[in-house]
């Protein structure tokens, strides 16, 4: 039987990076990462190979990697912040820990694995990595950092057969979605959101891609709009 090949999905256990990991799981044995360990243990039970990768990673340490690595997602992150004005500093390190240094500690320690396996690194991020609004300055300037990481990324590893995409949702229905629009005052209508599943697919194309081709950069957006 052939031996399925790894992926590991940093916010594994809800939302989008829960999607993420369901669809890996058909074809790949998959590290679900997450902070809670009942959590992440329910999405592992549910999958026919998988195991838990619990951790916080914005505050460390990190579990072991396995020495091969197919193929390493970030999907975990947080928002929060107003205005420039309305923000401390704590609320920016904490944002900037999560969304940013977080992912650059785990894809350093996970490179040699990826390059091993000739493997790819999903960075899951947001429509704010292209655009930022009144009130969304500390996230959007979390992702816009993060598009920036996986640019630089992308070229340092081009030598060593890692590839490297960068996957822009617009809303998503998730519990980080509910919270947003509960404080915009708006009506939650799942209309004009994206389902994570559509997340999903856009990783799962990028994974199946032929070891020749990267899809960099790809941009989803709800089909409906208000």
């Amino acid at each position: 039987m052939e031996q399925r090949r790894v992926a590991l999905v940093t916010g594994g256990s809800r939302g989008i990076g829960r999607a993420i990991a369901a669809d890996l799981g058909r074809t790949h044995h998959v590290l679900v990462g997450g902070r809670d360990a009942g959590g992440v243990q329910a999405v592992v039970d549910g999958l026919p190979s998988a195991e838990p990768f619990v951790a916080d990673l914005a505050a460390g340490p990190l579990p072991p990697v396995p020495e091969r690595l197919d193929v390493l997602v970030h999907s975990a992150g947080v928002e929060d912040g107003t205005t420039v004005a309305g923000t401390d500093r704590a609320t920016w390190e904490r944002v900037f820990a999560a969304n940013l240094f977080a992912v650059a500690d785990l894809t350093r320690a996970a490179l040699p694995a990826l390059r091993a396996a000739g493997g790819l690194v999903v960075l899951v991020n947001s429509g704010a990595g292209f655009t930022a609004s009144a009130g969304g300055a500390v996230y959007a300037a979390s992702k816009f950092a993060l598009r920036a990481f996986g640019d630089a990324l992308r070229e340092e590893e081009r030598g060593a057969g890692v590839r490297v995409t960068a996957v822009h949702p617009g809303r998503t229905d998730s519990d980080m979605q509910r919270a947003k629009v509960a404080r915009e005052g708006a009506e939650y209508d799942l209309r004009y959101l994206l389902a994570p599943e559509d997340v999903a697919a856009v990783v799962r194309t990028a994974v199946d891609l032929p070891a020749g081709a990267s899809l960099d950069t790809a941009s989803v957006r709800p089909a409906r709009v208000r």
